[in-house]
């Protein structure tokens, strides 16, 4: 079956800066994974790439914008694997220079595919993934943010590089919502979880993610932070992109401005503002997705 990463580099790391508080926190380290198919990004692709390994696909077709780690991982997966890929791209006015992700998903073979905004909103409907079969020749098919079932059960295995009942909360940024539904089905009701949306307007994802749960009765264990988007998703401020530089100087640790950077900001916003009880222990979940920063140059 497939196997890619190194899991023997995922490591948890206190960060210091909070140690002076009765709140205690660590990172768990998943950006060390891989280079480039780092953190969640591999566990929701595990189970898929098997599926499709296993019905004999040769190529995987999946969904995302021009700032996707989604799509630089499942190119950067499937050449490393051998595999054809090809990425269907939210907007018909980029071309495979608009980001490094898509520079970067296309050196690794990756077919780019761009249509319209109105059509992507298409691209759960019966008659688009027929078309999308036909042209690309009957592909393994997988979401957006590889946000399926199989992407859930992969996100499951995340808290097995950690002693996951050591915190009282576990926090995770937030994009299609997949990870946060396999943290939450990984984890003590007794447990708060905190997911931290890295898009605008993300209260829907309260019910995408509520979907995605085997075990409903879960469904009070965790909370989505809608406040820390900074404009919207792959959007920044200046307050963003300081506190990204102050958190390297102070733990030696980069973060990503899309995701990871809105999560520790948002951890550290709580933190004074006690939202978090006196003796809390904090779990902060690194998804990795490091090569996004090489877009802020373009």
């Amino acid at each position: 079956m497939v196997s890619f990463p190194d899991y023997s580099k995922i490591t948890v790391q206190p960060l210091a800066l909070f140690s002076s508080s009765s709140i205690k926190v660590d990172m768990l380290r998943l950006d060390l994974l891989h280079e480039e198919v780092s953190g969640n990004k591999w566990f929701k692709l595990k189970y898929n790439l098997e599926r499709a390994q296993r019905e004999k696909k040769d190529t995987i077709l999946t969904f995302g914008g021009a700032w996707s780690n989604h799509i630089a991982a499942t190119a950067a997966a499937c050449d490393g694997l051998g595999w054809k890929s090809v990425g269907i791209i939210r907007g018909d006015e980029l071309r495979p220079d608009s980001s490094f992700t898509l520079l970067q998903a296309q050196r690794h073979g990756m077919q780019l595919h761009f249509i319209s905004r109105k059509q992507y909103r298409e691209k759960e409907n019966k008659d688009f993934t027929g078309f999308l079969n036909k042209k690309f020749s009957d592909p393994y098919i997988i979401p957006e943010g590889g946000s399926n079932a199989l992407g859930v059960k992969g996100c499951q295995e995340i808290l097995s590089f950690c002693e996951p009942e050591k915190y009282t909360h576990i926090c995770c940024a937030v994009g299609t919502g997949a990870t946060l539904a396999g943290i939450i089905e990984s984890t003590s009701p007794l447990q708060q979880i905190l997911g931290f949306a890295a898009i605008k307007n993300a209260d829907y994802l309260r019910d995408k993610i509520e979907n995605q749960l085997t075990e409903k009765g879960k469904s009070t264990s965790w909370k989505l932070m809608t406040e820390y988007h900074f404009g919207g998703f792959a959007q920044k401020t200046e307050q963003l992109t300081k506190f990204m530089k102050d958190f390297y100087d102070a733990h030696k640790i980069q973060l990503d401005f899309v995701y990871n950077a809105k999560m520790m900001f948002g951890i550290n916003d709580l933190v004074d503002r006690k939202y978090f009880p006196s003796g809390s222990r904090i779990l902060a979940i690194h998804t990795g997705g490091l090569q996004g920063n090489k877009s802020l140059a373009n």
